[in-house]
């Protein structure tokens, strides 16, 4: 279901969305959740959806896809989400004032996220950035904090890079009709320009070490005061997904090909470098590892800081994000208690 479904089917009118989950009267009954998320390669959610692991897991959900993050946020506000899965765009929220948990990080985009260019281009690694002409990045997305970063790292000045605001969708066309040098691609169109010849020179971690590109799970903190299972329990469909696709990677492929319309080898692609190198829960748990969600100011919190106060640099976004904001943001008790079950 498009946003538009999400729209006459809720009104995005608060409280619309939380009458069913108002309504379990028992401990038995299954939990109603309104979920969103982009489209994009999410392969745990879309192999959980294809083995029915949410209504195992005691989760009655219905799902609404989105084109961009603009009104994913939007059904956030108005509490007609319950549950996201998204990317950078999550940290918006801060912005808005809208309140967020996130319980654990899905995946590490910036494995999957590279600067991609032209088939005859004389840039052959980031360091070569100043060469280009125009560079197509998304305003307000990894890609952009990406080529903030990747300029200073290489030396060059930002500002007087000539960034076209292009998605990565529409990178290809862009490529094609000679409108730009070089962009800066997420998965899976990283992997399906690569296919296609054209160059991915450096990828995310190159510049930044551990990258500043998490994909995360969140879920509004009131729905999980209503709900205080509904962290554990979305924990135990990402674990099982992954398990069921250990036994047969295929299931992952097969996901993609069948939501994204992707190549079998471009969605093979896309599962062997994001996928396969997505940060593992145990690492989420500790202090030291860049993934952490328990360190104050490391790991996850300061992947976020560090991308929100680029985007404040480039004038994405008008203030500065507190780090305490981006504390609160971050809630790693339900992955503590999904790990202590499990011993």
């Amino acid at each position: 279901m498009k946003f538009h479904g999400l729209i006459a089917a809720l009104g995005l009118c608060a409280g619309m969305a939380l009458q069913p989950a108002a309504a379990q009267g028992s401990a038995s009954a299954p939990i109603e959740i309104n979920y969103g998320y982009p489209t994009a390669d999410h392969v745990t959610l879309y192999v959980a959806q294809d083995l029915g692991l949410f209504e195992k897991a005691g989760i009655k959900p219905k799902f609404f896809t989105f084109q961009s993050g603009a009104p994913l946020l939007a059904g956030l506000k108005s509490e007609s989400l319950d549950v996201v899965t998204a990317g950078l765009g999550l940290a918006f929220a801060l912005g808005q004032k809208i309140p967020l948990s996130v319980i654990y990080v899905n995946s590490n985009d910036a494995t999957g996220e590279g600067l991609v260019v032209n088939k005859n281009s004389p840039i052959k690694s980031f360091r070569d950035i100043g060469k280009a002409g125009k560079i197509g990045a998304a305003s307000g997305t990894c890609a952009q904090v990406a080529l903030y970063l990747m300029a200073q790292k290489a030396g060059a000045d930002f500002g007087k890079l000539n960034v076209v605001n292009i998605p990565a969708p529409l990178l290809r066309n862009s490529f094609l009709s000679n409108s730009i040098d070089a962009g800066v691609a997420w998965s899976p169109y990283s992997a399906s320009l690569d296919q296609e010849g054209f160059k991915v020179v450096s990828w995310d971690p190159e510049y930044t070490p551990g990258g500043v590109c998490p994909r995360m799970t969140a879920v509004r903190p009131e729905f999980l005061k209503k709900h205080p299972d509904i962290g554990v329990r979305l924990l135990e469909v990402e674990t099982q997904a992954g398990e069921a696709i250990a036994k047969n990677p295929q299931l992952a492929v097969d996901a993609l090909v069948k939501r994204l319309s992707l190549a079998p080898e471009v969605a093979k692609a896309a599962v062997e470098r994001v996928y396969m190198q997505r940060p593992t829960l145990k690492e989420q748990l500790d202090p030291a590892s860049s993934h952490s969600l328990v360190s104050r100011e490391q790991g996850l919190v300061g992947k976020l800081q560090l991308a929100m106060n680029v985007l404040h640099e480039t004038k994405t976004v008008p203030e500065p994000t507190p780090l305490a904001a981006i504390q609160q943001m971050v809630d790693p008790t339900h992955l503590q208690r999904f790990m202590d079950k499990r011993k």
